[in-house]
C-alpha cells in the first residue's frame, strides 16, 4: 500500500501535466513557455512618431528591466520572496513556514516570485484551464498549485532570475487598471519606471498584495501601512540603513494620479473612425485590437492637427461672439424660419428628440408633472464656452436651458488631405469633443452650396469645352419634365443683376455665377452632373435635377468633398482616403501596409484644367477667394492657391475649399440646425466663415519649417494641353471680391416635390 502511494506520489506531476484523461485541465505547453502572451495594450502613432493614444483591456506597456529603479527590485524581493536568487522556483522553507503559520492562525503565503507570475502569466486558475477535478472544493485548489509549482519550476528552466523579475513586473495589477509597472508608474506618480524613488517603489510593491484594498487613490490609510511594511523588510533584507527607512516611513504618500481608460488619449473626432477601420481589419485577420499590443501607425500629422485645431478655434471663437452680438443686436435667438421669425417653441421640440429626454419620458411616463419637473430643474452643469482657456465652465442650469445654450454656438468641421497618397493628415470634427460629439467631417451631411458647381463644369471639361468657351450672363428659364410633367425654373444670381457679359467658364466659376452655371448644367445634362460628382468621390446620394450645379441636390459631406477635389489635384486619378498607413505586432514586425488606393476618376488633361480653373477664385476678377488676400503670409515666393467658397440658403451652411500645390482643405461652418445662421451674406457666406479657416491654417503650416510645405506655384501639366485654357480676364488680384456666393434652392426641391409653383428667384 505504501509503495503504491509513493508510486502515485510520483506519477502525480506526470498526470497533471498532461491532463491524464481531462481530470486536470490544460498546462502551459513548451510553446506556451517559450513565448507567452501577454495581454498588451494597442498604441496609436501619428506619421510623425507621436503616441497619442491606445485601446486596452489590460493596459501594459513592458519596459526592459534595465529600465527599471533598482529600489523596486530590491523591495519586491525584499517582500514577495528573499530567497529569490537560492531556488529553482519553490520555496520549500517557505512552503512549510507557511503551512505552520497557517496552523497558528497566522496566514501567510509561500509562493514566490517565480510561481505568483506562473499563475498570472497563464491564467492557471481560470475555467478554461480546469478539468473534472477542478470542480471539486479543496480538490481544486491541490490540482491548480501543482500546475503553479511545474509551470514555475519549468520557467526558472527556460529563463533567467532577470528575465523572470522583468515578466513579472510586467505583468502584475497594480490597481486602478494599471497592468505592467510602466504604467503603474505613470498612473500613480506620472513618472517613469527608471526614477522611482525608494518610497514609491515600496508603495507598488506593497499594492501587490491586494491591488484593491490597498489602491492609495481610494484606500490612503491602508496603503500608507502597507508601504511602511514593504519599506521594513527591506530594512530587515539590508536595503536601506536604519536611519533612512524611518524618515521614509514619516513621508506620506504623494500621488500624481491619472487613470488612463480602455480606450486612452486625447478625445479626437477622428478616433472612432480608426477604431472602425481597426476592428474591421482585426475581424478579418483574427487580431484583437485590446489585447495584442499592435502599434498603429496613422496618417494624421500631430503638428498639422494641432495647427488645424487652433485654427479653427481661433475662427470660430471670433465669429461665434460676430454671431452673438448680432442675434442680441435683433433682440432675438438664432433659430429662425425662411423669413427671419424666431420659430416658436424651438426647444421644446427639439428637445423631444433627444436621448435624456426619452429616457425621462420613459421614466416618468403618464406623469406629465414631473417630467415637466425634471426637464425644469436646475443644476451644475460643466459646459462649454470660448470665454475661457480650457473652454469649460460650470453653470447651473436644466436640461431645457443646456439644450437651449448649446443651440446658440455655430459649429464646424475641417479635413486636410494629401492628395497623391490619399492621407488625411488633419480632421477637426466639431468644437471640442468633450462637449460636442457629433462629427462634422464624415458624420454630418449637408448642403454643399457654389462648392458644389466645379462638377458641373468637371463634366463640361471632359465633354468638350475649354476654360475659354463662354456663355452670357443673362436670366434664363430652363424647362424640364419632372413625373410626366412640364416644369420651368428661373434661377436667379446672387444680386439679381446680369450683366450681359459673354462670360468665360473660367471667369463664370470663380465669380461663382448662378446664371452661366444653371445653363451650363442644362447642355451637358444634370444626370451627367451627378456622375461625375460620383466618379471623383461623392458617395452621397444626389438627385439629376436642374439645380444640382447649385449644390442642393442632396447632402455631402467635408470628407467627400476634399476626396472629390483632391481628384482634380491628383492627375485624375481618385485616392481612397487612409488614416492608417501600417500595423506593427507588439514586437515591431509590420504585418499590414496599407498602400494608397487610386483608380482612375477623369483625365490628366481635365483634372489639370479644373485645377487652374479653381485658381480663378484668386485669378480673375471679383473671385469668390479673393478674401485670402487678408491673409498675407500666405503670398510669397510666388505661391499659388485654388479654391470656391460656398453658401446655402438663408446663409445656413458656409463652405470653402481650398487647395494648394501639397494640400487639399475643405471647411464646413453652420448651425447644429439648419434653422441657425445668420441673414445677411456681409457676415454669413462661406468667403466670411469658413474662408478664414483655411486661411489662418494655412498661414500657421507656412510658418512651421519642420513640416516642409513649401509655397510655390502648382505642378506644371503632366500631360499635353489641347484645349484652350489660357484667357485670364484683366487682372485685379488684390482687390476683394465684390461678387457673394450665395445659393437658395432649398424652396425649389420641396416645391418641385409637392407640385407647386417654382419660387421666383434661386440664388
Amino acid at each position: 500500500m505504501f509503495g503504491l502511494v509513493i508510486v502515485l506520489f510520483l506519477v502525480y506531476p506526470f498526470l497533471v501535466s498532461t491532463n491524464f484523461m481531462f481530470l486536470f485541465g490544460k498546462s502551459p505547453s513548451l510553446a506556451d513557455l517559450e513565448n507567452p502572451k501577454v495581454e498588451q495594450a494597442s498604441e496609436l502613432y501619428t506619421s510623425d512618431g507621436v503616441l497619442i493614444g491606445k485601446y486596452f483591456r489590460e493596459n501594459r506597456s513592458p519596459v526592459p528591466l534595465s529600465q527599471m529603479s533598482p529600489w523596486l527590485i530590491k523591495a519586491l524581493i525584499a517582500t514577495e520572496d528573499v530567497r529569490y536568487y537560492n531556488h529553482s522556483g519553490i520555496d520549500l522553507v517557505a512552503v512549510l513556514g507557511g503551512f505552520y503559520s497557517s496552523l497558528h492562525g497566522d496566514k501567510r503565503g509561500g509562493s514566490t516570485i517565480t510561481q505568483q507570475l506562473a499563475k498570472n502569466l497563464y491564467k492557471i486558475r481560470r475555467q478554461q484551464s480546469r478539468g473534472a477535478l477542478g470542480y471539486i472544493p479543496v480538490v481544486s485548489t491541490i490540482v491548480a498549485k501543482t500546475k503553479e509549482w511545474l509551470t514555475a519550476v519549468e520557467l526558472e528552466r527556460h529563463y533567467t532570475k532577470e528575465e523572470i523579475l522583468r515578466m513579472y513586473l510586467n505583468t502584475v495589477e497594480y490597481g486602478s487598471s494599471a497592468f505592467g509597472i510602466k504604467v503603474a508608474a505613470k498612473t500613480f506618480f506620472s513618472t517613469s519606471p527608471d526614477s522611482l524613488k525608494p518610497e514609491e517603489a515600496a508603495m507598488l510593491v506593497g499594492v501587490l498584495n491586494n491591488p484593491t484594498a490597498y489602491n492609495p487613490r481610494f484606500h490612503p490609510a491602508a496603503a500608507l501601512r502597507r508601504r511602511n511594511v514593504v519599506l521594513d523588510r527591506m530594512g530587515q533584507a539590508k536595503v536601506l540603513p536604519p536611519a533612512q527607512i524611518a524618515a521614509l516611513k514619516a513621508t506620506p504618500i504623494v500621488l500624481n494620479y491619472h487613470v488612463e481608460r480602455h480606450i486612452d488619449g486625447p478625445d479626437t473626432y477622428f478616433r472612432s473612425a480608426i477604431s472602425q477601420f481597426v476592428d474591421a481589419w482585426c475581424d478579418s485577420t483574427g487580431h484583437d485590437m485590446y489585447r495584442d499590443g499592435l502599434k498603429i501607425y496613422l496618417t494624421i500629422d500631430s503638428r498639422l492637427q494641432a495647427h488645424a485645431e487652433q485654427a479653427l478655434h481661433e475662427r470660430m471663437k471670433s465669429l461665434q461672439r460676430t454671431f452673438d452680438n448680432f442675434w442680441r443686436n435683433k433682440g432675438k435667438n438664432p433659430w429662425v424660419d425662411d423669413k427671419g421669425n424666431e420659430i416658436p417653441d424651438f426647444i421644446e421640440v427639439q428637445m423631444k428628440r433627444t436621448e435624456s429626454y426619452k429616457s425621462l419620458a420613459a421614466r416618468y411616463k403618464k406623469q406629465p408633472q414631473r417630467l415637466d419637473s425634471a426637464l425644469n430643474a436646475k443644476r451644475p452643469m460643466k459646459v462649454f464656452t470660448w470665454k475661457h482657456k480650457d473652454n469649460d465652465t460650470t453653470l447651473v442650469m436644466s436640461p431645457l436651458d443646456s439644450l437651449a445654450y448649446y443651440k446658440h454656438f455655430l459649429q464646424a468641421g475641417m479635413m486636410t488631405m494629401d492628395p497623391f497618397t490619399g492621407h488625411i493628415k488633419a480632421w477637426v470634427g466639431g468644437l471640442d469633443y468633450r462637449f460636442f460629439q457629433y462629427d462634422h467631417v464624415k458624420q454630418g451631411r449637408r448642403q454643399a452650396g457654389s462648392t458644389f458647381k466645379p462638377f458641373v463644369y468637371l463634366t463640361a471639361l471632359d465633354n468638350g469645352y475649354s476654360p475659354c468657351d463662354r456663355i452670357p450672363d443673362k436670366r434664363v428659364t430652363i424647362k424640364y419634365v419632372e413625373n410626366g410633367q412640364p416644369m420651368e425654373w428661373q434661377p436667379d444670381n446672387v444680386t439679381r443683376e446680369y450683366t450681359g457679359l459673354n462670360m468665360t467658364l473660367r471667369h463664370a466659376m470663380a465669380r461663382s455665377v448662378n446664371s452661366v452655371t444653371a445653363q451650363l448644367t442644362e447642355k451637358v445634362g444634370w444626370d451627367n452632373v451627378a456622375k461625375y460628382a460620383h466618379k471623383v468621390g461623392i458617395t452621397s446620394p444626389l438627385l439629376p435635377v436642374p439645380s444640382i450645379g447649385l449644390g442642393s441636390a442632396g447632402d455631402v459631406s467635408v470628407y467627400e468633398m476634399v476626396d472629390a477635389y483632391s481628384t482634380f489635384m491628383n492627375t485624375g486619378f481618385r485616392s481612397e482616403p487612409r488614416l492608417v498607413t501600417r500595423i506593427e505586432d507588439r514586437n515591431g514586425n509590420v504585418i499590414k501596409q496599407f498602400d494608397p488606393v487610386q483608380k482612375r476618376a477623369i483625365s490628366a488633361e481635365t483634372a489639370w484644367l479644373m485645377t487652374y480653373m479653381l485658381r480663378g477664385g484668386m485669378e480673375e476678377p471679383g473671385g469668390t477667394s479673393q478674401a485670402l488676400w487678408d491673409f498675407p503670409d500666405l503670398w510669397h515666393n510666388n505661391n499659388q492657391i485654388g479654391g470656391k467658397t460656398g453658401t446655402t440658403s438663408n446663409y445656413s451652411d458656409g463652405w470653402y475649399m481650398g487647395m494648394t500645390k501639397d494640400l487639399m482643405t475643405g471647411v464646413w461652418v453652420g448651425g447644429e440646425d439648419r434653422s441657425i445662421h445668420f441673414t445677411g451674406s456681409q457676415q454669413g457666406e462661406g468667403g466670411r466663415t469658413a474662408l478664414p479657416v483655411f486661411g489662418k491654417f494655412m498661414e500657421k503650416v507656412y510658418k512651421d519649417k519642420e513640416l516642409g510645405y513649401t509655397y510655390g506655384p502648382f505642378p506644371k501639366p503632366s500631360v499635353k494641353i489641347v484645349k484652350k485654357y489660357n484667357c485670364v480676364s484683366p487682372s485685379e488680384r488684390r482687390r476683394r471680391a465684390e461678387a457673394v456666393d450665395t445659393v437658395a434652392a432649398d424652396n425649389l426641391l420641396e416645391q418641385m416635390n409637392s407640385g407647386g409653383a417654382l419660387p421666383d428667384s434661386l440664388h
